[in-house]
């Protein structure tokens, strides 16, 4: 536990050269190439972080890493729904794509916890935001928003536009099969859905002190 924390202090200054996650994909995926350009948050266009806020983690700047209005609204509607809601962060995605492989079993969940705690206690928000754009899958062996912005819009991450950093965020929570080369009618509202709610948030002025 102690090397992990250190490692988590690492990532203060230094970019992961590859996750967990990266690693677990690659050999499922018969050692196919991975594809990531990293890019600084101020490289990014502030459309991006707020949609991915927007469509993942809404209460992002003022959790500690675990929502728990979230996990009991989830708890709930999975009593009595066939549809399932999740209540992850964006901390505990980060944490789970860069230290653990997507088993499912508590000892993970447990392990996700730690490293969630970790790394909340040695980043603040806008290194955890740069981090999680940078690694999170966005394709088929494609990883960060800067790789996703050049393959899907032939531009750079800083030109990307309002709805096409809500198409990329809509695909995150399983980019294999909500496509944004080929955005399906569901994906389509759902990115509707997420831009209205980039609005409601305030626009890009909820994460201006990142922009500075």
């Amino acid at each position: 536990m102690i090397v992990t924390f250190f490692i988590a202090v690492g990532l203060k200054f230094f970019n992961p050269p590859i996750t967990a996650m990266m690693v677990y994909k690659y050999i499922q995926n018969d050692h196919k190439s991975i594809q990531q350009e990293w890019v600084q948050l101020d490289e990014v266009n502030a459309t991006v972080p707020l949609a991915i806020i927007a469509a993942e983690d809404q209460n992002y700047l003022n959790h500690s890493g675990f929502d728990f209005t979230a996990i009991k609204k989830a708890i709930q509607h999975n009593k009595t729904s066939k549809t399932r809601w999740g209540a992850s962060t964006i901390s505990q995605q980060l944490a789970k794509n860069i230290f653990l492989f997507p088993t499912k079993s508590i000892l993970r969940k447990g392990l996700e916890a730690y490293f969630t705690v970790v790394l909340e206690l040695v980043l603040n928000k806008k290194r955890i935001m740069e981090l999680y754009i940078n690694v999170v899958e966005t394709g088929d062996s494609y990883y960060g928003v800067g790789v996703a912005s050049k393959h899907y819009f032939r531009k750079s991450a800083q030109n990307i536009q309002t709805e096409e950093a809500a198409l990329i965020a809509a695909a995150l929570p399983n980019p294999i099969v909500f496509k944004v080369s080929r955005p399906s009618d569901y994906m389509q509202k759902r990115k509707r859905w997420i831009v209205s709610q980039m609005n409601n948030l305030g626009g890009t002025e909820l994460i201006k002190d990142w922009y500075k």
